[in-house]
């Protein structure tokens, strides 16, 4: 049997992938982030699977129980808010389950990050303003971020900041990047996408903060934060101009 790593999406039923939906109805157990996740996602599993909500269990309790499942012979499904390739404790349960020889695979996910673009109808990469996206995190309450990624580093390259596990500094890193970003530009903060509850605020580096704080946002957000959000911004991709040659395939 195996153990499936499989990205929920960003917390709607219908934004998994066929092949997730097709692990969980036949998973005879499945392991969900009940914190992060639509309960509807659930009505895919079959109705004579075992359901453990992982939000109280420690990494080693998780483990646990994924192997103890494969060694009575059960397929498992480790369920993962948006998608396993970042914040999703991969490497280390996967290192875990290694080290007991139990196989695994990953299946991945809509990433949240992608759904939070969805909403604001906004493409993250804008020709001839920003190319590049970064994706991370500050630190609070968890895991210390390596010496050479700090929030200043990355704000010096102009490019569409997605900052993740940061709602409740939102204060503080607006200050911190305002410098390189300039208090007009444009921030959207988007909590729980695509979930019944999902909460989308607008505003810039100067003003978000105090949206965030009138909200009461407290977790299960992403905060986008560049020029590309702007809807007026930017010029038009060579790709598809029509001065460009298309005589030849390059």
């Amino acid at each position: 049997m195996t153990v499936h790593f499989v990205g929920a999406g960003p917390g709607a039923a219908d934004l998994l992938t066929v092949r997730a939906t097709r692990m969980l109805g036949a998973a005879d157990v499945v392991l969900y982030p009940g914190s992060y996740l639509d309960p509807d996602v659930l009505s895919h599993v079959s109705p004579s699977a075992t359901l453990v909500d992982t939000q109280d269990l420690d990494l080693d309790q998780i483990v646990s129980r994924l192997v103890e499942a494969h060694a009575v012979g059960h397929d498992v499904v480790r369920l993962a808010s948006g998608d396993l390739s970042i914040y999703s404790a991969l490497s280390e349960q996967t290192r875990r389950l290694d080290e007991a020889g139990v196989p695994w695979d990953v299946t991945p996910g809509v990433p949240a990050y992608a759904a939070a673009a969805a909403l604001l109808g906004r493409e993250l990469t804008v020709p001839l303003v920003a190319q590049s996206v970064v994706l991370t995190r500050t630190r609070a309450r968890s895991t210390a971020m390596p010496s050479g990624e700090s929030l200043a580093a990355f704000a010096a390259t102009g490019a569409t900041l997605v900052l993740h596990l940061a709602i409740t500094r939102t204060r503080s890193l607006m200050e911190e990047i305002e410098g390189e970003y300039g208090a007009d530009c444009p921030v959207a903060v988007v909590h729980r996408a695509s979930q019944p509850d999902e909460v989308v605020l607008r505003g810039t580096v100067g003003t978000i903060a105090d949206l965030v704080e009138g909200a009461g946002l407290r977790m299960a957000a992403v905060i986008p934060v560049g020029r590309a959000l702007d809807p007026f911004s930017g010029g038009e991709s060579y790709l598809y101009a029509p001065s460009r040659d298309r005589s030849t395939k390059r």
